[in-house]
């Protein structure tokens, strides 16, 4: 067994496709853990905006989470019709596509791209924070704990996405269940005394108010906010992920999601309020997150606490796994449209798209790096993308059903009530898009900002090239066979058997066949072992052709003055072209083939370099052929003292 398969697991095979589809089971950890992970950080960040109003901050943030709470019900309602209207795939993109045109999807393509990017590292800087918050002395460490997890999410997705959502399952379900539990218990206990529970764990005085509540701080903490409700779309997007019927499994994994992530809102709000449970800024020593204060003001410092905490750490960390399913479906997607490079839309070895999961852990890491897995630095560039694609999508759903209304000749009951559903989608969506643009746009929002239409730019670039490539590659005309005639051939001689071959070869293609040798010496060494040379070319090369009737080989030395064949060997292909107009001319490569890993050490791949060079440099008469010579392991050569050999080393 290979390193590959050991870590990624074997090839798999076509026919094996349907196989590796996901259930509800494996969808909630599959494309769940954003939406559930993200009832960390939102009302946290939330709650972050909120500290200059000191105690009174707690006061406030059920105001804050109740229009969160009421928006997402609309966006569950909206995806339900999305999904069954699109349940291929019902992603942003794609309803863009289809209802708003071009540009509308590229812009929905571009904000998801930027988003699933964020998502995967602010998930995972969240979740290094509720390690740190319940380990201290891991403080130190943020930003290299947040690269280990990245790299395990990374190799865990190249495996597929049913192994992906098998292995995050039980963290998953043991999350929802401590928790659940948690907000039973708080909730239980402060009904019972009256609003005012006792905590088990007192936690950390909140500060003095620095100034008063206004309707701009609210709606910034709103904004902040809004990053709980970043992965409602994900199933919408990931539709071609589920197995048949895919519209059941994308409907029973949505309401997982809603109405798990709708009881932990709701209940962070409340518990946060009645226990006086404030944030704390990440980058001081001491941070603990607001679900660990909560945590252990209900159930204490003790098993409970610590599994709590540490399903919240994985999914957290593992709300990576959202985006590291459906980023790559998207390129997939984006790449057959002729926006993306082909490459990601090309599955790999586990039937999953591995260029589009590399790239995204690349570029996630970058994020990282840059702003040090600190969650309070990337939470603003975040949520913009999310709710832009709402609004998109939901914005393409008012024209699907007007379009379908209009295909039936009228307004029908239920095809009006979707169109109503979603067109409650597309305002809410949209002015919540509004506030958050404006909330955090000197907070680091610009940055998003600048960066879609760059990425649009980008896409469109992409598709220029693709359309002129196959602009230039068509060509209805039938097969053109006037005038062929065979090619001159030169041979890049290292006169040995790798030059036995591609001489060989050549004189079985043509009649005019040159070999081009490379001479690094001067003065009369020089002339002497050129002298030396073209001797053994006629004995060797020259006699035995004329043996069996063919045209000999002519010799061509050059001299390599830089110790480079690249600029010589096309000085020579000139004189050839000038010495034989209009014929074609291909040139022969011999190359040593590697078959281990450390021999590609051992050489100079001066074989490489020249194809090269060739390629990019070389008209359109000229061709590259490679030679390839396979050397036997197993073979030993014994050479006698004395016995002659040719001049020249191995490609």
């Amino acid at each position: 067994m290979s390193l590959l398969d050991f870590f990624l697991g074997r090839r798999l095979a076509n026919r094996e496709f349907k196989e590796r589809k996901i259930g509800a089971f494996e969808g909630l950890p599959a494309m769940g853990l954003d939406g559930l992970g993200s009832s960390a950080y939102g009302p946290e960040a939330a709650l972050t905006i909120l500290i200059p109003l000191g105690a009174a901050a707690t006061s406030y943030i059920g105001w804050v989470m109740a229009p969160i709470v009421a928006l997402l019900g609309i966006l569950f309602a909206s995806y339900w019709q999305t999904i069954r209207a699109y349940p291929n795939n019902g992603g942003a993109y794609i309803v863009a596509k289809d209802n708003l045109g071009t540009n509308a999807s590229l812009l929905a393509a571009a904000a998801l791209m930027v988003d699933y990017v964020l998502n995967v590292a602010v998930g995972i800087a969240a979740g290094v924070g509720a390690l740190v918050s319940a380990v201290p002395v891991l403080h130190p460490y943020i930003l290299p704990l947040c690269l280990a997890i990245l790299a395990l999410v990374t190799i865990v997705n190249l495996r597929g996405t049913l192994d992906a959502g098998r292995v995050f399952a039980l963290p998953t379900y043991v999350f929802v269940a401590t928790f659940g539990i948690i907000l039973a218990v708080g909730t239980y206990k402060a009904l019972t005394a009256g609003g005012s529970p006792q905590p088990e764990v007192p936690p950390p005085p909140v500060g003095k108010a620095i100034e008063g509540a206004s309707l701009w701080l609210l709606l910034r903490a709103f904004a902040s906010g809004c990053t709980a409700m970043t992965g409602v779309e994900a199933v919408s997007n990931g539709m071609t992920a589920f197995r048949e019927p895919t519209v059941k499994y994308g409907h029973r994994t949505l309401t997982a999601i809603a109405v798990i992530l709708g009881i932990l809102l709701i209940g962070i709000a409340l518990l946060a309020r009645v226990y006086g449970i404030g944030a704390m800024d990440q980058e001081q020593e001491g941070y603990r997150s607001v679900l660990s204060q909560l945590a252990a003001a209900v159930v204490g410092q003790g098993l409970v606490y610590y599994t709590a905490i540490g399903s919240l750490l994985c999914v957290l960390a593992l709300s990576a796994n959202t985006s590291f399913v459906d980023f790559p479906r998207l390129c997939h997607v984006v790449a057959e449209d002729g926006f993306l490079p082909k490459s990601f839309a090309v599955a790999g070895r586990r039937l999953v798209f591995d260029i589009g999961i590399l790239y995204l852990g690349f570029t996630s890491g970058l994020f990282l790096i840059v702003f040090g897995g600190i969650t309070d630095r990337l939470i603003p560039l975040f949520a913009i993308g999310a709710f832009l694609t709402f609004t998109i999508s939901q914005t393409g759903m008012v024209r699907h059903w007007r379009r379908a209304i209009d295909q039936a000749g009228g307004p029908k009951g239920q095809l009006r009530a979707h169109l109503l559903v979603n067109t409650a989608g597309a305002v809410t969506t949209g002015i919540a898009l509004i506030i958050i643009v404006a909330a955090k746009f000197t907070e680091g929002a610009w940055i998003t900002l600048l960066v879609l239409p760059i990425v649009i730019i980008l896409l469109k670039v992409i598709r220029s090239y693709y359309d002129e490539l196959a602009t230039q590659l068509r060509d209805p005309r039938p097969l053109d066979l006037s005038g062929l005639s065979p090619p001159i051939v030169v041979v890049a001689l290292s006169w040995n058997k790798l030059s036995d071959n591609a001489l060989k070869f050549a004189l079985s293609i043509s009649p005019n066949v040159v070999g081009v040798h490379l001479m690094q010496l001067s003065g009369p060494d020089a002339t002497e072992e050129q002298r030396m040379l073209r001797e053994q070319w006629k004995v060797d090369v020259e006699v035995p052709a004329r043996r069996v009737g063919l045209a000999p080989p002519r010799l061509v030395v050059l001299h390599a003055q830089y110790r480079t064949i690249q600029l010589p060997i096309l000085r020579a292909i000139d004189e050839i072209r000038s010495q034989f107009p209009g014929r074609p001319i291909a040139v022969l490569i011999p190359e040593v083939v590697k078959r281990r890993w450390y021999q590609h050490f051992l050489h100079t791949h001066r074989a490489l370099r020249l194809r090269r060079q060739l390629i990019a440099l070389g008209q359109p008469d000229l061709t590259v052929i490679n030679v390839p010579w396979r050397l036997d392991l197993n073979k030993k050569v014994r050479v006698a003292p004395g016995s002659a050999h040719r001049i020249g080393q191995p490609a």
